[in-house]
């Protein structure tokens, strides 16, 4: 049988792998922040030189579109698990909401709508992205459980608002998301409440963003 073992990065080829990552998890930090900001903010937030960060992304908007991208990936791989997952339908949405909410899933692509190219795999993720989560919000409402008029467009907004909370360290920041979530959670599975005023973000409207 052959060793499908993938042979150990070199010295440099591992540092390059560890600076990448210090780079994107710093990019995160710091444009969920301020989307703003410029470039060098990332390579001092990371610890690595400018030249460093160029070397892999010629220049910000590249590594706005990465950023999303990925944030696209994780939020459909959440997304996929929660459908999967057959434990009842609101211990699932719910669970889905707070894992979201602790790895940034999808509230950072939505946050630098406007600022970087839209690739034609991008789009088709979101499309995927959008019928996924109507699916997952459909069984919720089918078991009783979800509010009515709650679209997938109002779980965009509400966990991209969720991440513009900045108040203390990131242990105090994550504990005073998950206090306003909680709070938001009632009001979805409050299935008797007040119709809900105007119509949800639509798919035309959340897509427009990206066009800014």
């Amino acid at each position: 049988m052959a060793n499908t073992q993938q042979a150990p990065m070199s010295g440099r080829k591992a540092q390059a792998a560890r600076n990448d990552e210090l780079i994107r998890e710093a990019a995160r930090a710091v444009f969920t922040a301020d989307p703003g900001a410029p470039i060098s903010a990332v390579a001092e937030q990371a610890g690595v030189g400018i030249s460093a960060l160029y070397r892999r992304y010629k220049n910000k908007e590249e590594l706005l579109q990465r950023l999303a991208d990925e944030g696209m990936d994780r939020y459909l791989e959440q997304v996929n698990a929660a459908l999967a997952d057959e434990r009842d339908a609101w211990t699932a949405f719910a669970d889905f909401m707070r894992r979201c909410l602790d790895i940034g899933a999808g509230s950072l692509t939505m946050r630098l709508a406007g600022s970087f190219p839209v690739t034609e795999e991008m789009s088709r993720k979101g499309q995927e992205i959008h019928a996924a989560t109507q699916r997952l919000l459909e069984r919720t409402r089918e078991a009783g459980a979800l509010r009515p008029g709650v679209e997938v467009g109002d779980i965009s907004v509400l966990l991209e608002h969720l991440h513009t909370i900045r108040i203390g360290d990131d242990e105090r920041m994550n504990r005073l998301q998950h206090r306003y979530l909680t709070m938001i959670m009632d009001g979805l599975h409050t299935v008797e409440g007040e119709e809900l005023p105007g119509p949800p973000p639509s798919w035309q409207e959340l897509r427009g963003r990206y066009d800014d």
